[in-house]
């Protein structure tokens, strides 16, 4: 009974702040800038194209995911999508720094391991899965979907805008020169 209490407390907790990532992206909601705002920073300052699609696949992922983490439902696709959107997180915003106070991976992380642990040990006794007696293969369908997320990250990286020449040689990166 303590194993299922501390995974629905884990569910509600990790899954509603999630959530509240989702609705800052999409609604603006607890001082977020809403779609329009989060399209330009994706499109902006992550280089990510089309701007419209990633910013929904953030939505979706936090928002969805989040939800379906907290009601503990089709278990493991909520933690999926909370791997997803941290997994981008921490690649496009936040690699090569680690503490979340110098702008790291630090948060992502812990989250990203939570959801995973989540979704390792299933919902529990408290979800709207064992409510409704829905059993997802969990590890078969956690190992597709991280797959899927690789597959997603790498069109993400492979799609981005690339880098101005101006901003290469602001940060001090040696550019080829012609022979």
């Amino acid at each position: 009974m303590s194993t299922d209490i501390s995974l629905l407390i884990l569910r509600l907790v990790v899954g509603g702040i999630i959530m509240a990532h989702g609705s800052q992206k999409l609604f603006g909601w607890f001082g977020g800038y809403g779609f329009a705002g989060t399209r330009g920073f994706m499109g902006g300052m992550l280089r990510l194209r089309p701007a419209s699609f990633w910013t929904a696949m953030a939505v979706v992922s936090e928002l969805g995911g989040g939800l379906l983490f907290a009601l503990g439902l089709l278990n493991p696709f909520g933690a999926l999508g909370i791997i997803a959107a941290m997994t981008t997180a921490i690649v496009l915003a936040h690699w090569g720094k680690f503490w979340a106070s110098n702008s790291g991976m630090e948060h992502p992380l812990v989250i990203l391991v939570a959801a995973l642990s989540g979704a390792l040990s299933g919902p529990g006794s408290y979800s709207l899965d064992a409510a409704t007696g829905v059993a997802l293969p969990g590890v078969a369908t956690l190992a597709a979907g991280i797959v899927a997320i690789v597959v997603g990250l790498v069109i993400a990286l492979k799609t981005r805008t690339p880098v101005p020449a101006a901003a290469l040689v602001e940060e001090d990166v040696s550019l080829p020169t012609a022979a």
